[in-house]
């Protein structure tokens, strides 16, 4: 059959734009190909070939290439002779190295899959990648990424799921076009901050890693997808830290002061505000946090507080011997040492309140002339 299909096409000679020869149990590439030089797609993938033959490097016009599930060890030095290739797949091989020179030519490559192989490395050349959009190396054995792939300015898509990768180097920042990053299953213990500068970035899968924290500026990303299951994620609460760099606008000022005056039942202001329907309206957007109870209009980062990973195992260090001084109280169900557990516990509460006082005795001013211009408004 296979034989056939070849005569066939050779008798198309340059009129030949299309070979398929899928799961035809080839154990070679067959080298008559090199007689097509007007070939745009060929498929073979689903057969037994371990190499690619040399004449393949007449296929200069060729933009389509799948050998998937063959028995290829090496991404082949022929590839950079193919230098109109815009779509390869090499899934489902034996590959554990590219040869040398591999990536020379393919400065068109658009898509390439390498997913199910052995993998341990990408070597620097994949930086002449120049117009790679579409990368994907699932199923492999990488433990680190290059910082010469994240020059891969038209990278809009990268899946590095199911690999042994450590961490993810601070260069991602400059991949600007990327919009999909899955790093399901690996073993990342962080998230470097240059994640934060990828602006485009739309769908973030960090689902099985060991990831803890997230870096500074991580809000700030625009994910409409976001998965993060199966991470130790750290969580303390309730915790008052607002970065001090974030700036909020006038309206999210005035709109907390007045929700959370009206969740006081302030009668002044529940009489005052039926005269204002667009602070009305704007206020019935507003939403509360899960951890606090208290309003917010936009953003609420006062119960999230962003660690530096140094710090991580300190903070971790404290909640471990706070869980076992109540583990101990317990045990020995001695009036005193509860007391003792309290007192430690209402020492830490006390803390918070001071800082808490601190923040409120600074913005109490605002406040104060807020209300006093709500009100001469209302009188007049």
């Amino acid at each position: 059959m296979a034989e056939k299909l070849l005569i066939r096409a050779l008798k198309g000679g340059k009129s030949t734009k299309i070979v398929t020869l899928n799961g035809k149990k080839m154990t070679k590439m067959p080298s008559v190909l090199g007689n097509l030089p007007g070939l745009k797609t060929l498929r073979l993938q689903n057969n037994m070939i371990p190499s690619m033959c040399p004449e393949i490097s007449a296929l200069t016009q060729l933009t389509a290439l799948n050998l998937g599930n063959n028995l290829l060890e090496e991404v082949p030095e022929e590839m950079k002779y193919l230098t109109s290739l815009k779509t390869l797949h090499l899934f489902g091989n034996r590959i554990h190295r590219f040869a040398s020179g591999a990536c020379d030519g393919l400065q068109n490559l658009i898509l390439l899959n390498l997913n199910n192989n052995q993998l341990t490395w990408i070597p620097q050349e994949v930086s002449r990648l120049r117009s790679l959009t579409y990368l994907s190396i699932n199923h492999n054995q990488l433990a680190s990424i290059p910082r010469e792939l994240c020059f891969l300015k038209n990278l809009s898509e990268l899946q590095l799921n199911y690999n042994q990768l450590v961490c993810i180097p601070e260069e991602i920042k400059f991949l600007k076009k990327l919009q999909k990053l899955l790093l399901v299953r690996n073993n990342i213990e962080s998230l470097p901050e240059g994640l934060c500068d990828l602006l485009n970035l739309r769908i973030l899968d960090i689902a099985g890693n060991v990831i803890q924290i997230f870096p500074p500026g991580f809000q700030n990303l625009k994910l409409r997808e976001f998965y993060c299951e199966g991470n130790p994620l750290f969580l303390k609460k309730p915790v008052h830290a607002v970065k001090q760099e974030d700036i909020w606008s006038l309206q999210e000022i005035t709109s907390r002061f007045i929700m959370n005056q009206l969740a006081e039942e302030n009668h002044f202001l529940m009489r005052a505000i039926e005269w204002y329907p667009q602070v009305r309206s704007i206020i019935s957007q507003g939403r509360k946090c899960a951890i606090c109870g208290r309003s917010f209009l936009t953003i609420w980062l006062e119960c999230v507080e962003f660690f530096p990973p140094s710090k991580v195992s300190d903070v971790l260090h404290q909640m471990y011997y706070r869980e076992e001084s109540g583990r101990a109280a317990a045990n020995k169900g001695s009036c005193r040492d509860e007391i003792m557990v309290e007192e430690k516990f209402k020492s830490q509460n006390q803390l918070d309140i001071k800082h808490q006082e601190k923040r409120e005795i600074i913005s109490g001013k605002m406040k104060i002339e807020m209300y006093a211009i709500l009100k001469m408004r209302i009188n007049l």
